[in-house]
């Protein structure tokens, strides 16, 4: 089995914590989507003859597309690969974007998950993140997917900003518990180099993010999702009734999938390859019928890094056996690291798996990186 990943490069409003901002044309977007079914032709024989079990539209603002666009993307996809029976087929939203026509269209060409970017049902926090939708919209948004039959819906919400007290994050959790999404991803603020956050906070225009505040409402979050019957599968991913998203459980899973766009990247077995991120490069390439990707062979470092890193952010953990065979000198080499993080309760051992325990997840990246093997 394998995934494909479409990413659509272009975002309506630059948000504090986005590290890219396309403005758009009508006819830049209609080159892009031109160069994106041409590239989806052209990259057919990465993946081999694996079927394609999930198809994900992200990056940026796939909702930006017309139903029509996104149509001519995925019959191209089913001309060209193998598809499994029910595949998902995740469209990445605004809730500014999907308008009751336009849900209704979405699910008639069979698009059959929404990720819904909720971000804050407070208007305070989304006028600070500046998004370009309202509280009202991004209940309407919910309420009209659910209304015409979408049925696995995702939303996501961002805690730990400046202007999100503990009690907003608590109703922010209430309110989309009450929705009765299968799905919430909740999201970590994080200041990223060459974001507009990054900028304000050093010319002193805002003041840096507390941590403190960020980790107690992660542990807000957890404690209440499991209250609410939500699984706790991934570091920043909650699910009732199994409801992963498919897709990138896929990735941490370290399954083969194909990346289509500009700054998409790729993977399979020992190899990564990724798409150049400059539009018109990408666009230029792709016209001379050449794919726009560099590729990489990963070392056997590389491939148990990855490993330990896609891993361990889930409740399945890193299998010690897989370790074994990525690695054989890994339990050596990492003997001291594990035994300490084992006896402080960060991570969690059996005769087969390891996993971070509840306090390891507060510092997932800190754990990840001691267990890297390095040259």
């Amino acid at each position: 089995m394998a995934g494909i990943y479409i990413h659509i490069p272009f975002c309506k409003k630059a948000c504090h914590y986005c590290n890219f901002h396309f403005s758009t044309t009508l006819n830049l977007q209609n080159d892009i989507v031109k160069a994106l079914i041409k590239e989806i032709k052209l990259q057919k024989e990465f993946l081999g003859a694996a079927k394609i079990e999930t198809i994900y539209f992200g990056g940026g603002t796939p909702s930006i597309l017309s139903t029509t666009e996104i149509q001519q993307i995925l019959k191209t996809i089913i001309q060209n690969y193998s598809i499994s029976e029910h595949p998902e087929i995740t469209l990445e939203a605004n809730p500014d974007d999907l308008t009751s026509d336009k849900l209704a269209s979405l699910k008639s060409i069979g698009i059959n998950r929404l990720s819904i970017g909720i971000q804050s049902f407070h208007e305070q926090d989304l006028v600070w993140m500046n998004r370009s939708h309202n509280v009202q919209q991004a209940k309407d948004c919910i309420h009209d997917a659910q209304s015409i039959g979408f049925d696995n819906i995702s939303i996501d919400l961002i805690f730990g900003s400046n202007t999100t007290t503990p009690q907003m994050w608590l109703e922010n959790l209430e309110q989309a518990t009450a929705y009765g999404v299968l799905h919430i991803s909740a999201y970590s603020l994080t200041v990223e180099k060459g974001t507009a956050l990054q900028h304000v906070i050093a010319k002193g225009k805002e003041k840096a993010l507390d941590s403190a505040l960020g980790a107690e409402q992660f542990k807000m979050t957890s404690a209440f999702l499991a209250d609410c019957g939500y699984e706790h599968y991934e570091i920043s991913n909650y699910a009732k009734q199994q409801k992963y998203s498919r897709h990138n459980t896929n990735y941490w899973k370290q399954v083969p999938y194909l990346g289509i766009g500009p700054a998409a990247h790729s993977y399979k077995s020992g190899l990564r390859q990724w798409n150049i991120a400059h539009n018109a490069k990408y666009l230029e390439a792709l016209e001379k019928d050449s794919i726009p990707a560099t590729t990489e062979i990963l070392s056997k470092e590389d491939v148990f890094n990855e490993y330990i890193m896609t891993g361990l952010r889930t409740i399945w953990g890193c299998n010690k056996s897989q370790l074994d065979r990525l690695y054989p000198e890994w339990s050596t080499q990492l003997a001291a690291e594990l035994s300490q993080l084992i006896e402080t309760n960060q991570i969690h051992e059996t005769k087969e798996t390891i996993t971070l325990t509840r306090e390891g997840r507060l510092i997932a990246d800190t754990i990840i990186s001691q267990l890297f093997l390095t040259s």
